[in-house]
């Protein structure tokens, strides 16, 4: 079952293939140069020093590295601060054509002597750690797709209040169900603006926006967006009219008098994931071809014309990962971004995804009521609400997606 494992990466869509150069031969190709080989074993590694890069063949894996990248790596105190985690070296001022004068392997490190007689040392675990073998087959953000009963079934745990503001413990556990979701509540919150702005500062800052820092609305058109109203919102992720989309979404319910209104929450990786093992080609497209996003705001006390251009879908190169999704079919402006031969591929791409989004299984409905505060992950989980009645007061805010990331690495969780 797709969202019941954690993600297993599927190999690049296409694979690089080795450019051809016609007009060359070999013995003239400007790079080309005599091999220069030597190895040395130590234990399960084996190194080779070539005349383009050093190999090294450890842990079942074989791994090139440049020597000006070795160079620039080093780690000695001389080129590396290790108290400020910062570079000492200028890197401007690295060789081009360095190499090392000598190679070997030595109770588990590598160790190069460089022209002048500079010595780096690099732990091998630490070059395959960092190689780009190794980095194309792992996982930047390890997470758990899922669509409605595997999220029901897997029963999360929410975070109480009191304890989430005591407690380390309760923040690692509450910050790691959102890595792996892409939501995750705190209950018994008292129904204030004053104590939602206190929840979320546990775990991140506040990113402030047009829309103000801490935010408290009903239905009443005071902004130049469907929000402000009684009308039912579908599925949707947030500023897709920025550049870099807010990262956090928190939500609470303060008030409501009335009926409907439920939150609508829906994992967009696991649609997206659905349309890449379907078609592979229709994820590809939507992961190219940007879109624009806008936000215009005409009204008397709001003037605001904001744009986002992005791809529907973010994935990292390397390993073909995505990290982030943008879609919001009411702020997606004209599509001018878009060749003619592809405007029809787009348009097919798109509604695959939109299907798999929109299908009943994969909509979780939850009731936000006062003490409950919701945070989702804006770049994975879109959201929406039925439409209600009465009077339905929210409050909430962005939080920095970069902060709440390094506040879970400092517990310890990959992220």
């Amino acid at each position: 079952m797709l969202g019941t494992l954690t993600r297993i990466l599927r190999p690049a869509l296409k694979q690089a293939q080795p450019q051809l150069l016609s007009g060359f031969t070999n013995s003239q190709l400007p790079w080309r140069h005599k091999m220069q080989i030597r190895t040395c074993a130590a234990g399960s590694a084996t190194i080779q020093s070539l005349e383009g890069c050093l190999v090294l063949n450890y842990g079942g894996t074989r791994m090139r590295f440049n020597y000006v990248w070795l160079r620039d790596h080093c780690r000695s105190p001389s080129s590396y601060n290790s108290k400020t985690n910062q570079r000492n070296l200028d890197t401007g001022s690295i060789d081009l054509n360095i190499r090392p004068d000598n190679t070997t392997v030595q109770d588990g490190h590598l160790v190069l002597t460089w022209p002048g007689g500079h010595v780096s040392k690099y732990s091998l675990s630490w070059l395959a750690e960092n190689s780009y073998e190794g980095k194309k087959q792992s996982i930047v953000q390890p997470c758990i797709l899922w669509d409605s009963d595997i999220y029901k079934n897997a029963n999360i745990p929410s975070a109480k209040w009191d304890t989430f503001m005591s407690s380390d413990d309760e923040v690692k556990k509450f910050l790691q169900n959102y890595l792996l979701y892409g939501i995750a509540f705190v209950d018994d919150v008292p129904a204030t603006v004053e104590a939602t702005e206190a929840v979320t500062q546990r775990v991140s800052l506040i990113r402030e926006t047009t829309y103000g820092r801490m935010w408290c609305f009903t239905s009443d058109f005071s902004r130049g967006d469907t929000a402000y109203s009684q009308l039912a919102l579908d599925r949707h992720t947030d500023t897709s009219y920025f550049h870099e989309p807010c990262g956090i979404q928190v939500f609470h319910c303060l008030k409501h008098d009335g009926t409907g209104g439920r939150t609508l929450l829906v994992d967009g990786f696991y649609a997206a994931e659905k349309v890449r093992q379907q078609s592979p080609e229709n994820f590809e497209l939507l992961a190219r071809v940007p879109i624009r996003h806008e936000y215009i705001e005409t009204s008397d006390n709001h003037q605001n014309h904001m744009t986002g251009i992005g791809p529907v879908l973010n994935v990292y190169p390397w390993n073909n990962e995505m990290y982030l999704i943008r879609y919001n079919n009411y702020d997606r402006s004209v599509i001018n971004t878009v060749p003619h031969d592809l405007v029809q591929r787009w348009y097919v791409a798109h509604r695959e995804l939109t299907t798999e989004l929109r299908k009943p299984e994969n909509e979780l409905w939850v009731k936000l009521t006062p003490g409950k505060v919701i945070f989702i992950d804006n770049w994975r989980v879109m959201h929406g609400r039925e439409s209600f009645t009465g009077l339905r007061q929210l409050c909430g805010c962005y939080l920095t997606r970069d902060d709440i990331l390094s506040s879970a690495r400092c517990f310890g969780l990959q992220a």
